[in-house]
């Protein structure tokens, strides 16, 4: 049996989709990599506006629909939290680093950064959080895979951007001046750092494959942190942020909201364990509504 599996066609994805091919390759399957250029590939704009992360994936369902492969490799912060019912998470891998990286022109600290310097982003998560740390920083937005941001960023007007350390340790791609952001000046998007394997809702054999590679644990961290998502109604491209880290036997939950500006956040730190993380994540999302969550991420 041939497991087809489809992917963007940016070196990101495509290590991301070639990382699998690896692991069911091993379970004695032949794969087949069918690259597609996905809509939001090829549309200009910041993503809130043209719709969202949604456009890097829709492409690729519509081709599991059409039978053109059997799986989707995403990177799952990446996917809608709600997800169509034709579609099922079938398998998640385990973590690479949740972490946000600030990649800069010059070696100056970020909290030393004078007023009026650019950070390039088009994460609203990522810019609340700067503007909540700095509001005397201008956020412009910046498009493209990590090459063309890195290019933006000494061709172009930026003095830093911020990126996922999962795709710089991906790419094996070292930056002269970077700055990590701790978890108390950045909390991750939910799933970040996950590769997600896409499936059709449906049972047959390349299904029980992609399902055979999956990491529980992970899959259950990635499902708890996607649900607090949906739940406030957010997408992927809210300023929703929301970490369910395990360690020792228990899981770390930090969740954060913002308003777009950055100036009004709600924050909740709490611990469990994975029985219990279930309804521990009821809990923290009771919490936030009670709070006002939803409102201020409109």
């Amino acid at each position: 049996m041939k497991i087809r599996i489809g992917t963007r066609k940016s070196a990101l994805a495509l290590f991301q989709a070639n990382f699998v091919k690896k692991k069911i390759i091993a379970l004695g399957y032949d794969v087949e990599i069918v690259p597609i250029i996905s809509e939001g590939d090829v549309r200009d704009g910041p993503l809130h506006e043209i719709g969202g992360k949604g456009l890097f994936v829709s492409t690729l369902e519509d081709a599991l629909l059409k039978n053109k492969i059997d799986c989707a490799v995403h990177s799952l912060k990446d996917m809608p939290a709600k997800m169509n019912k034709e579609f099922t998470l079938a398998a998640v891998i385990e973590r690479e680093s949740y972490a946000d990286i600030l990649v800069k022109k010059n070696n100056i600290l970020f909290n030393e950064m004078p007023k009026g310097s650019i950070i390039g982003t088009s994460s609203p998560r990522r810019a609340a959080q700067i503007l909540s740390l700095n509001k005397n920083i201008d956020i412009k937005p910046i498009r493209g895979n990590i090459a063309t941001r890195l290019d933006k960023l000494q061709n172009e007007s930026f003095d830093a951007i911020v990126v996922a350390d999962a795709a710089l340790n991906r790419l094996n791609i070292k930056c002269e001046f970077s700055e990590r952001f701790s978890l108390k000046e950045m909390v991750p998007a939910a799933s970040q750092g996950y590769i997600g394997i896409q499936c059709l809702n449906k049972k047959n054999d390349a299904n029980k494959v992609i399902s055979s590679i999956n990491s529980e644990i992970d899959m259950m961290l990635a499902d708890a942190e996607r649900s607090f998502v949906e739940a406030l109604d957010g997408s992927c491209i809210s300023p929703i942020c929301i970490l369910c880290e395990y360690k020792n036997n228990e899981v770390n939950i930090i969740a954060k909201v913002l308003s777009v500006d950055g100036q009004k956040e709600i924050s909740h730190k709490t611990q469990t364990n994975l029985s219990n993380l279930s309804e521990e994540m009821k809990k923290l999302i009771e919490l936030f509504k009670s709070k006002g969550a939803k409102s201020l991420i409109l």
